[in-house]
């Protein structure tokens, strides 16, 4: 069972930890622990009762209301918002408590949920790749265990994989081609999988290189294939070192492509870029990007 902090509880849930503490003192809705040293802490069912707690105060229940209800009467509460909202918060909210539950099946209603009445792009862009984002970020706080995000993150990973697989879009020989490849060392795979979905749903054609490639083989494949755009995610790579002259290395080597890159290592830092290269700073701005690509047939040899 982990412990976590006020603060933890704070970027879990969304509720300031001030309005924790008034919950707590006024409502009686978690008591915290005490450590040895006198200092407090949660746990697990503390983290579930104030992500349920919180979905339905965001929904219009008062927290007197919620206050007087049992956790079996709160948890089903919670049930019928998350079935007929379509909140993106809550929805996010939700696939947290299957987390760190690991709840499989609870994650599997969701995302049927939302790809019916959204599409799997739409749901990918609005509910899945921020929740993913928030996943990244309380890993990297120590706020969710490995286990927690290996799981949550491999589940995310089949359902592109069959998305990908159940395309059924030929590829159209006079637009252009996409490579993509993950840096030497980054293995975080999800949003390079989910750009190859979107690239193909619109005739490109992808050659797919996948997690940890070595420099020297991505100019292998270069070298014959001649790819028109270069698509690359940095996450959490450490074995880089410096990122600016692996951007750098990438611009001089293939100068006739243009080279999108995105992920935390790159978007809101200050590097500089070739005039063939162009930061992506989010799904959306990439999505326009390849309709604008589509609409007037952009290549760059």
């Amino acid at each position: 069972m982990s412990n976590y902090s006020i603060k933890d509880l704070e970027h879990l849930t969304g509720v300031k930890a001030h309005t924790i503490r008034i919950w707590e003192q006024r409502y009686k809705i978690i008591t915290p622990k005490r450590s040895e040293t006198n200092i407090r802490y949660y746990n697990d069912d503390d983290l579930k009762l104030m992500l349920n707690v919180s979905l339905l105060n965001n929904n219009g229940f008062k927290i007197s209301k919620i206050a007087k209800l049992t956790e079996a009467e709160i948890h089903e509460e919670v049930l019928k918002v998350v079935d007929v909202n379509d909140n993106y918060f809550d929805q996010i909210s939700a696939l947290t408590m299957a987390m760190l539950e690991f709840n499989e099946s609870h994650f599997e209603k969701i995302i049927a949920s939302n790809i019916l009445k959204r599409g799997f792009e739409e749901s990918m862009i609005h509910i899945i790749m921020p929740f993913m984002h928030r996943v990244g970020v309380l890993w990297l706080t120590g706020s969710v265990s490995p286990a927690q995000e290996h799981f949550i993150s491999h589940l995310i990973r089949q359902k592109i994989i069959v998305a990908i697989d159940a395309q059924v879009v030929d590829p159209d020989p006079q637009k252009s081609e996409f490579m993509l490849f993950l840096p030497d060392g980054e293995l975080h795979e999800i949003s390079l999988l989910f750009a190859a979905y979107m690239i193909r749903a619109r005739g490109f054609k992808v050659i797919y290189l996948g997690q940890s490639l070595p420099m020297v083989e991505l100019k292998q494949v270069y070298d014959s294939k001649k790819a028109d755009f270069l698509l690359t995610v940095s996450t959490s790579i450490a074995q880089i070192g410096d990122m600016q002259k692996y951007i750098d290395d990438l611009g001089d080597t293939f100068p006739e492509s243009k080279i999108l890159l995105t992920g935390r290592q790159i978007v809101g830092n200050d590097y500089k870029m070739k005039d063939n290269m162009e930061v992506l700073p989010s799904l959306q701005y990439f999505r326009e990007l390849l309709e604008s690509i589509s609409e007037v047939g952009v290549t760059v040899r």
